[in-house]
């Protein structure tokens, strides 16, 4: 029997930049939940595969090296471990952005990664921030909620983050590094960047991180509640 099925999921999905990071850590907070970065195990892979001197076109060494992976996220969800190594700043870059997209537009790496990502619905609960945490992953999710916003506004909120960690990275380059994700990740075969059928859409364009994260808290307080 699977008890896990009774574990309450929260989902919150959408494009790089839309707050669904940020908004996924506070809620699972709140909340004393568990907290998934599915899109950090991506960003893993790739990362994992350029120090293994694997090619991000190799599915079947992409794979293999998916079931080594030892991927831990400490209750603060602030930092990533890899092999009990913090990593967290290496994978937070552009380039393993463009990584972890390349990797997961390939089919079976995404199957690899299924299991490993579902393993993480523990008592109390779990918030799960990706792109198919509510339509693949968590189907059954108590809440699905996808942040979505203009490329310019997630272009500019990526270029101030950046800025603040004294990278330089210019800003039209974020912008079309961001549009061309958006593409791959819409138009790929498996699991597109979509809603769910039974999702909340929320337009994050303008808005605050403490508004976004108002109107989740009383998204919930209704499914809870009705």
């Amino acid at each position: 029997m699977n008890t896990t099925k009774s574990v309450p999921v929260i989902t919150i999905d959408g494009p790089s930049g839309s707050g669904k990071g940020t908004i996924s850590r506070l809620l699972a907070r709140e909340l004393g939940f568990h907290f998934l970065d599915s899109g950090a195990l991506y960003r893993l892979l790739a990362y994992a595969a350029d120090r293994h001197g694997i090619d991000l076109a190799d599915c079947d060494s992409l794979v293999r090296l998916s079931g080594d992976l030892d991927i831990r996220f400490p209750a603060d969800g602030e930092q990533v471990l890899l092999d009990g190594e913090p990593v967290g700043d290496r994978i937070r870059t552009e380039a393993a952005g463009a990584g972890a997209s390349r990797v997961a537009a390939l089919p079976e790496v995404r199957r690899a990664l299924l299991q490993q990502q579902r393993n993480f619905r523990r008592e109390p609960g779990l918030v799960a921030d990706g792109r198919d945490m509510g339509t693949v992953v968590f189907p059954d999710a108590r809440l699905k909620v996808f942040l979505t916003a203009s490329s310019e506004e997630r272009a500019r909120r990526r270029f101030n983050q950046l800025k603040e960690k004294n990278i330089n990275s210019g800003y039209e380059a974020i912008l079309q590094e961001i549009q061309a994700r958006d593409a791959r990740d819409s138009q790929r075969s498996v699991a597109p960047l979509t809603p769910a059928e039974d999702a909340v859409v929320l337009d994050t364009s303008g808005q605050t991180i403490d508004a976004t994260f108002q109107c989740v808290r009383d998204l919930l307080k209704k499914r809870l509640n009705p």
